[in-house]
């Protein structure tokens, strides 16, 4: 389907320019809400109308002249290590921004939500793989505040009809991640040691993670806007590759892709951060017929060589 208006809150962020492209690749009508905290006004396509706004302002003026019929929800505070400093913060913005998104999209009468969750919902896991119908019990007021969310977005649902379909992402990595302050360890190891700098370690380094490229996620959210869900089948999906890596192979890549000499450095792990996650993938290659494409190898070429270009 072309021509579809769509709204992406977070648009000019790191996974939201994605979404933005992999949207208008695609032939929809694109508008952008950021309030360029973390994000950059020159990643956003030039095909997209651009709103410079906070999802806790009032958005009533943008919904009215878009009339989007689906938004992608992907503003956030995504820092685990500020969410357990400044919990309110956090549940500010992810809680009581997000319903402020959600019912501007009652009022206009969007199709449809798609929602950026987290595997941070589920903290510690019991058992891997990560099922979506596991019992959750998230470790920081992050993961607190995305899941959440994804209970206010079954409440719009039966209370107004509101279509939804949450994606909760495993740790995203590729080109434009912020490489700054609490970014994603590939990000931080991609600059630090291509300016020769060592990289940090929080733990022993054997935590296992889901990498996941950012181009499979803008596809996943792309896929997401006109998946048929059937009635009864839960709108809750993993966006994880199934497969996991610790920090420390991660760290061993990018020192290989970086032609660098230097050692890491390891630290006391970090309140909130669980120990290991990946994900089953099943149900969205069931219902949003949605595959991994970029293997982490190629993933961190790519990111390595996007942060050697940037200097």
């Amino acid at each position: 389907m072309s021509g579809v208006t769509c709204l992406v809150t977070g648009g000019a962020g790191f996974i939201g320019s994605h979404v933005v492209e992999s949207l208008i690749a695609d032939g929809c009508s694109v508008a952008v809400i950021d309030n360029l905290s973390s994000g950059h006004r020159e990643q956003v396509h030039p095909d997209a109308r651009f709103y410079q706004a906070d999802i806790l302002d009032s958005l009533e003026e943008i919904f009215d002249r878009e009339r989007p019929e689906v938004v992608f929800h992907l503003a956030a505070q995504v820092s685990v290590s500020v969410s357990t400093r400044k919990p309110e913060v956090d549940a500010r913005t992810n809680v009581e921004g997000s319903i402020r998104v959600l019912q501007q999209c009652v009022r206009t009468g969007v199709r449809r939500v798609v929602y950026a969750s987290s595997a941070a919902v589920y903290g510690e896991p019991p058992a891997l793989p990560l099922q979506e119908d596991q019992f959750v019990f998230p470790l920081s007021p992050y993961g607190i505040s995305k899941y959440a969310v994804e209970y206010y977005l079954n409440y719009m649902r039966h209370a107004h009809g509101l279509e939804y379909v949450a994606l909760r992402y495993g740790n995203v990595y590729g080109p434009r991640q912020d490489p700054h302050g609490e970014a994603g360890v590939v990000a931080i190891f991609s600059r630090r040691l291509l300016h020769g700098e060592p990289a940090v370690i929080y733990g022993d380094g054997f935590q296992t993670r889901d990498y996941v490229f950012v181009r499979d996620i803008a596809r996943a959210n792309r896929l997401a806007k006109n998946a048929a869900i059937p009635e009864g089948v839960r709108s809750v999906f993993n966006i994880g590759t199934g497969r996991r890596t610790t920090t420390n192979e991660i760290f061993r890549m990018v020192r290989e892709f970086t032609g660098s000499k230097q050692e890491e450095i390891h630290e006391p792990p970090r309140p909130g951060d669980v120990n290991h996650s990946y994900m089953a993938n099943n149900l969205a290659r069931e219902y949003l017929n949605w595959t991994p494409q970029v293997p982490i190898e190629e993933g961190l070429k790519e990111t390595v060589a996007f942060f050697r270009s940037a200097g």
